[in-house]
């Protein structure tokens, strides 16, 4: 995750560079607008959630959007913006942007809270395209160590493969694959049952 914070007057060097949506850009451009974005920004914060942390949530019952909603709470507390722009992972968008304030150990000037705001806000998108860069930089230098495994996403074919080659090969799930994933929890039990296992995607 990733928070980054603009002076109001340098917003518009965000639109000029063609900023947006990362999930729109390539590997290679995103790699050249975090660049961009990290030399020209007044401050940034990435924060890396292991997969151990987001497996513990179910210890301390919590949800997904309940531990996203902490670590944006902790980003915004370090950076300290006066005005915040977030992605809202709650259905009610203001519920969201009240629950962060509560988390918060500052009074920002305003903090707007919308569902897609990588498609609204330049500023998000900014934010997105930092932490996805760090993603993509932490894939490649695992595959480097542990072979190709794909983008690490439960809709890519290779990302599943090499789960079951993994498990069936060490009856056990790689430590950096996280283990409250559905699909994780059904090739482990498949291959430790020794039952056959059949595509289901």
């Amino acid at each position: 995750m990733c928070g980054v914070c603009f002076k109001k007057d340098q917003l518009s060097y965000l639109v000029e560079i063609g900023v947006k949506d990362s999930k729109k850009l390539s590997t290679k451009r995103r790699s050249i607008l975090a660049k961009l974005i990290k030399d020209k920004c007044h401050s940034f914060k990435i924060l890396i959630v292991p997969p151990e942390e987001i497996d513990q949530r179910e210890e301390k019952r919590i949800t997904i959007n309940e531990l996203e909603e902490l670590k944006m709470a902790e980003i915004i507390r370090e950076l300290k913006p006066s005005s915040i722009y977030i992605d809202a992972v709650d259905v009610n968008e203001d519920r969201f942007r009240d629950s962060i304030l509560n988390l918060l150990d500052y009074s920002p000037e305003e903090i707007i809270s919308k569902h897609k705001a990588d498609d609204l806000f330049p500023i998000v998108s900014a934010a997105s395209i930092i932490a996805k860069d760090k993603r993509d930089t932490l894939i490649e230098e695992m595959k480097e160590k542990y072979g190709d495994f794909g983008s690490g996403y439960p809709s890519d074919k290779r990302t599943i493969d090499f789960l079951r080659k993994w498990i069936k090969k060490n009856k056990k799930i790689p430590h950096f694959a996280r283990k409250s994933w559905a699909t994780t929890k059904k090739i482990l039990e498949e291959e430790l049952s020794n039952r056959k296992i059949t595509d289901f995607f």
